[in-house]
């Protein structure tokens, strides 16, 4: 009778009813779980847990997955119960007589923005879920108007238009940062939701203890055994001022990369018994007092005029009035991570905010818990490379004769693509030359990747395994690419000389045996040839350690793309479209794309930091060998199956169209087309396009139109350079090239 019973228990369940998709995710996000969490205990792939949760076109669960589902969800329901929605009005300005006054308990008073630099919010605005801890990207604030008036002196809180997602933890309610700006006198924090605080401290210690006492700035942990993020002001130049720091560094100051120790500032800090990371107090600065217990007391400190935010990076962020560039770092720390440093410390950090070296045990015979190795992180202690690994002038090569210059027997180089060749007579008669760019290209290699987590082992004539992770010795010089396999029992025939090499950065064939990274070797098999490693360096501990750290800095890149109007899965015309001018519809979020990217790119070029000066001589170590995510294996495996992701597609494009490219510099790739779009060149059917080629589309690996320029302009670069091969990609998106500019 119970299996009967248990049978009718099962049957209702697959029909029960489940909650709708936004409730599906809040309830998720609210426990701290991640789509892999649930679709690693559902047994289901990570995509079909997405889908569940779409709000767009949610799909339904079926069998006895929506049973298991029903009751996860059920469970979650219980323990976060949906609050009732309540309307929430803006209460009123109180006169000056009512204000509050300057003091310790003024951190209560909360100045709304000005009228004019507050996005409108309606009379009454329901509160969203509040969640215990949310990853998911906000939607996008309004853009306020650039200016800079005085808002009233004090006023109570208002309801913020568009609430972040960190708030929904009491300690972080006002978001994971401030800008602070003084005007006519009054010293305010601009906060990422559209608020703005009065700030009662005198001088940077205070405002170090206001930060941290009563500000309720910064942001819950990324992962389980993570830590909170710390606060981060932001001083603009008005502020520097007021608390005695200099609005621009000396040009030893800025080579020293901080002001000096004996600075007014730096004593007030060491008398409050504040301490300074060793850095000291720069562009970005980190003022601390050592911890104790599991609280911490830190705040982060950017200083935009001393050049903390890099214009290769941020654009002009900061040159933006307090607001604006409250909500571009705003949105930057709610989507990627509340920023370190520059975008590619940022990016480092975000490694290891992701995979923390350690975590909690269980509890022992007395129950306490002690901090252990955290499976799946890089540990908290460095390993050295393999010595075809370690860059010039590393320790582990201090032996080597004075000048030797290593070969490619000796040294691995796994680099991006820069490569071109002369055009053809029938290239020539084509009126255009078009450029594609991969979307996030190396986020995409980085992506599934497996790689090294420990330290390497040394074999000899090993057997060649492409899903071990590591550095290979082996002759590729054998591999053809006139006649190459394209999938099983499919050989197609190519013109070898209108092709890069897969295995050399400037697209060489190789002449000899060479240090490759396993992604290299793998597609030199998959081509059709036989490989023979000679000697190789392995790690058999290993896994798939950059994929939060994928998926994070993916999601923040779509979610903004998708403020700017460019969805995914948009048809290929609309895509181009929605593409064109996409900039220019909001300046600010268009800075936080850029610095998204740059996130990518300079956190995997910190995974082999050179050294930087400090008197560092070649054999001798430098400070960034000292950490644990000091990994020139881990960049090389990137680099080199990003270059092979796209040696991939121009293959299949090569074999399906009869095209090969004219330039290709990283992930741009210049063809010949007599159109002005990429659509006059790639292969789309009906909308479809060629598998395992270039398809448009915003998603990560992914290409949209680079630029274009006539075949005549082409070659006349080429002609005042003379230099039949120069690296076109490199000039195709504006066309401008520099008397100056040698191509190199």
């Amino acid at each position: 009778m119970s299996e009967l019973f248990d049978a009718v228990d099962a049957l209702v369940a697959s029909r029960a009813p489940l909650p709708p998709a936004e409730e599906r995710k809040r309830l998720r996000v609210a426990h701290g779980l991640t789509l892999d969490d649930v679709a690693g205990a559902l047994k289901v792939r990570r995509a079909t847990v997405s889908a569940w949760e779409s709000v767009k076109k949610p799909t339904e669960p079926r069998g006895p997955e929506r049973e298991a589902y029903a009751r996860l969800l059920k469970q979650l329901a219980q323990l976060y119960p949906a609050p009732a929605s309540a309307p929430v009005t803006a209460a009123p300005a109180p006169t000056p007589a009512q204000a509050p006054s300057a003091g310790p308990a003024s951190a209560a008073a909360v100045t709304p923005a000005p009228e004019h630099t507050q996005p409108p919010a309606p009379a009454a605005v329901t509160q969203p879920p509040a969640p215990a801890a949310v990853t998911a990207a906000p939607p996008a604030a309004p853009r306020p108007a650039r200016s800079a008036s005085v808002p009233p002196r004090a006023a109570k809180k208002t309801a913020p238009a568009a609430t972040p997602a960190g708030s929904t933890d009491p300690r972080f309610e006002n978001g994971p940062l401030a800008v602070v700006d003084v005007q006519d006198g009054q010293v305010l924090a601009y906060c990422t939701d559209g608020l703005v605080l009065d700030v009662p401290a005198r001088s940077i210690p205070a405002l170090v203890d206001w930060t941290l006492r009563e500000a309720r700035l910064g942001a819950p942990k990324l992962t389980g055994p993570g830590k909170d993020a710390d606060p981060l002001i932001v001083l603009t130049e008005a502020a520097l001022e007021r608390y005695g720091l200099p609005v621009t560094l000396t040009d030893e100051e800025r080579h020293a990369g901080r002001i000096p120790e004996g600075h007014k500032v730096v004593k007030q800090l060491t008398r409050a018994q504040w301490k300074l990371t060793k850095r000291g107090f720069g562009p970005w600065a980190r003022i601390y007092r050592p911890a104790t217990g599991s609280e911490r007391a830190c705040v982060q400190v950017c200083i935009p005029s001393w050049n903390a935010l890099d214009t290769r990076h941020w654009g002009d962020a900061g040159r933006l009035p307090p607001a604006e560039l409250a909500r571009v770092l705003g949105v930057y720390a709610t989507r990627v991570m509340t920023p370190r440093g520059s975008t590619a410390v940022t990016g480092l950090e975000l490694m290891t905010a992701l995979h923390p070296p350690t975590r909690a045990s269980e509890p022992d015979a007395a129950g306490r818990r002690h901090s252990e190795h955290n499976p799946g992180s890089l540990g908290k202690d460095p390993v050295d490379c393999a010595p075809c690994e370690a860059p010039d002038g590393h320790p582990l090569l201090k032996d080597l004769p004075r000048f030797h210059v290593r070969g490619p027997e000796e040294k691995l180089l796994e680099e991006a693509y820069d490569w071109a060749r002369p055009m053809t007579d029938a290239e020539c008669t084509l009126r255009h030359l078009v450029g594609i760019d991969v979307n996030m290209a190396f986020a995409a290699g980085a992506n599934g990747l497996v790689v090294g987590l420990g330290a390497p082992t040394h074999v000899k004539n090993p057997q060649f395994d492409p899903k071990l992770p590591g550095s290979w010795l082996v002759d590729l010089s054998h591999v053809d690419l006139s006649h190459v396999k394209l999938g099983k029992d499919k050989w197609a025939q190519l013109d070898a000389d209108l092709l890069p090499s897969p295995f050399t950065p400037k697209g060489e064939r190789p002449t000899g045996p060479a240090w490759y990274a396993t992604p290299t070797v793998a597609y030199a098999a998959e081509l059709g040839y036989e490989v023979h490693p000679s000697e190789a360096y392995v790690r058999h501990d290993n896994g798939r350690y950059l994929d939060a750290w994928y998926h994070r800095l993916r999601d923040a890149y779509l979610a903004t793309m998708a403020d700017l109007g460019v969805h995914a899965d948009m048809a290929p015309a609309d895509f181009l479209t929605a593409m064109d001018g996409h900039k220019d519809r909001d300046p600010d979020l268009a800075i936080v794309v850029s610095a998204i990217k740059a996130t990518v790119k300079g956190g995997l070029g910190k995974l082999r930091e050179r050294p930087r000066g400090e008197g560092w001589r070649p054999g001798e170590p430098w400070r960034a060998l000292s950490r644990p995510t000091w990994r020139p294996d881990i960049r090389a495996a990137v680099i080199s199956r990003t270059r092979i992701n796209l040696h991939r597609k121009i293959v299949k494009h090569a074999a399906f169209t009869g095209q090969y490219p004219v330039a290709v510099l990283s992930d741009c790739v210049v063809y010949a087309a007599d159109g002005t779009s990429p659509l006059d060149f790639l292969p789309y059917r009906e909308g479809t396009p060629l598998p395992g080629g270039f398809k448009l589309g915003v998603n990560p690996g992914l290409v949209k139109h680079e630029g274009t320029q006539t075949v005549l302009w082409g070659e006349e670069v080429r002609e005042r350079f003379d230099a039949p091969d120069l690296n076109l990609a490199r000039y195709i998106k504006d066309g401008t090239v520099t008397d100056t500019d040698n191509g190199e």
